[in-house]
């Protein structure tokens, strides 16, 4: 849209000055407005071959080299595209139009052009980034606080430590196990703002460790099945996004029912490189949580979702819902790609 109105605007200026110096005909506007179309097209493929080719990864040195040839080539299509407009429409002047200084003096305008373009392009992708960043951190310390207030609860931490007590006389070696999964659990909280994406297998051994906790409180009334594909394990996930998902089905599934029930947990990749993940808990909802929430349900699963908007836009999906008369499904896509902001 930009593009367009910039382009356009072009258009505009370059028709009221023409009509300034000598008047200007219904061809010459046209011919106008097909240059600025032409301008258009280059630039938005211009657009096309940075975005695919990840330009802004390359150093400053690289970045301003391939931009400079970049200007220049298009110069140069700027030039012979105006003398085939001029063709097309007859408004060729030979003995005028192929003159050396004039072509100099155009292919100048268009370097300063499209030097312009560059500059234009780069700084609102500076800016946009800078506003994700800020964006992005602001979440992250509101999940940060949110975790430590709710997730990983006092409640959580007293049953874990009632637990680990009764252990210590009856099994001391799993008494032990249990206070390094703790730990564990507790140092991942306090790390987990500091990466925007970490390593799926490492978000997948917290989770463990937080099923084995609750394993020992439940006992039998908690059954934990895992579907991992290989494939998962070369992804990158936003921290504590599976985890708050497994502990929603706990909290406000499993928890709630007298035998207790299952959590399920399934990672496959897709066909266009995205990892599907699926975690299952006995349970049903009543209604849906509502994703704006100031409950504690509803704040977990807002804070999922916004991560996940914040950081994939439209590529990430997410969708909880009833299957059957017994189970609570939490889905989740995400792509596979690196995620930065500079």
């Amino acid at each position: 849209m930009l593009q367009i109105f910039g382009w356009g605007g072009f258009a505009l200026v370059s028709i009221f000055l023409a009509s300034l110096s000598k008047g200007v005909t219904s061809v010459q506007i046209w011919a106008f407005i097909v240059l600025a179309a032409t301008n258009l097209i280059s630039t938005h493929f211009l657009r096309y071959i940075v975005k695919t080719y990840n330009w802004f990864k390359l150093s400053i040195s690289q970045l301003l080299f391939q931009s400079l040839l970049a200007i220049i080539a298009l110069s140069f299509v700027n030039i012979v595209a105006q003398i085939l407009i001029n063709i097309a429409f007859g408004t060729l002047n030979p003995s005028e139009d192929f003159k050396i200084l004039l072509i100099l003096a155009n292919l100048l305008q268009a370097v300063l052009l499209y030097a312009l373009w560059f500059l234009m392009y780069f700084l609102v992708h500076f800016l946009d980034n800078y506003n994700s960043t800020l964006k992005y951190e602001a979440k992250i310390n509101e999940i940060r606080l949110n975790h430590l207030k709710s997730q990983l609860n006092p409640h959580f931490i007293f049953n874990a430590l009632n637990s680990v007590r009764a252990l210590v006389d009856e099994d001391p070696i799993k008494a032990k196990t249990a206070i390094t999964r703790i730990s564990n659990m507790l140092r991942f909280s306090l790390m987990m703002d500091k990466k925007q994406t970490i390593e799926f297998g490492e978000e997948l051994n917290t989770v463990k460790d937080y099923l084995e906790l609750e394993s020992i409180r439940f006992e039998e009334r908690l059954k934990v099945v895992y579907h991992i594909e290989d494939e998962s394990y070369t992804y990158k996930i936003p921290p504590m996004m599976l985890q708050t998902i497994v502990e929603n089905g706990i909290k406000h599934g499993v928890s709630n029912l007298v035998k207790g029930g299952t959590i399920e947990i399934k990672c496959r990749e897709g066909l266009h490189d995205d990892l599907y993940i699926q975690v299952k808990n006995s349970g049903q909802l009543t209604r849906q949580p509502s994703l704006n929430s100031d409950s504690e349900q509803g704040h977990g699963l807002s804070n999922t979702v916004q991560r996940l908007k914040l950081i994939y836009g439209a590529k990430a999906s997410f969708r909880i819902f009833n299957s059957g008369n017994q189970f609570v499904i939490t889905e989740i896509k995400i792509p596979k790609q690196k995620v930065t902001f500079e």
